[in-house]
């Protein structure tokens, strides 16, 4: 019975470790990851969920955390179990600061999950119109379709987006 305690002593600290190292990306506690990193910390680690510390950082809006990620090597196309990069998570929340150090890092525009939605989809469909923008200005094709034949036009109509529906409108196809 004691050897069984002590051997799981080491696992229930390995994923205490775990867990803070993640709370730290969710967090946005970007000297706490730079040290990690530092230290040898893989920057592509990945959660139960298969969301990766630059996800996590990116989707809940770290810009600072998540350039330090990709200094470090972190894959800004690595997606998670639900077919989702860190850039679709920025577009859905409408963050333009961590988007731009996405493609500054080497998120690519037109990225799409299983279903075929981009970044540019997400944008139009949630009225994110300041990424919409940085999207277009950095190459995302316009004129691309998900799974179900939507274009970003499309997808922002059917939600009723009427600011990035105006804004893909003028687009030149």
């Amino acid at each position: 019975m004691q050897q069984a305690s002590a051997a799981s002593q080491p696992e229930e600290a390995t994923l205490a470790f775990a867990r803070r190292v993640f709370q730290s990306a969710r967090s946005g506690d970007t000297p706490q990851i730079a040290e990690l990193l530092a230290q040898g910390l893989p920057p592509n680690l990945r959660n139960e969920r298969g969301d990766s510390l630059l996800m996590l950082a990116s989707y809940h809006g770290h810009a600072d955390t998540a350039r330090i990620l990709l200094a470090h090597g972190a894959d800004p196309e690595l997606m998670n179990d639900a077919g989702q990069t860190p850039l679709l998570g920025a577009a859905f929340k409408g963050d333009v600061a961590v988007a731009t150090v996405l493609l500054d890092g080497g998120a690519l525009p037109d990225c799409a999950g299983p279903n075929g939605k981009t970044a540019l989809m997400f944008a139009a469909m949630f009225n994110r119109e300041d990424i919409a923008r940085l999207l277009l200005e950095r190459g995302a094709d316009p004129e691309l379709r998900d799974a179900d034949g939507l274009s970003p036009l499309s997808a922002a109509m059917r939600m009723g987006a009427a600011d990035t529906a105006a804004l893909l409108s003028k687009v030149p196809t």
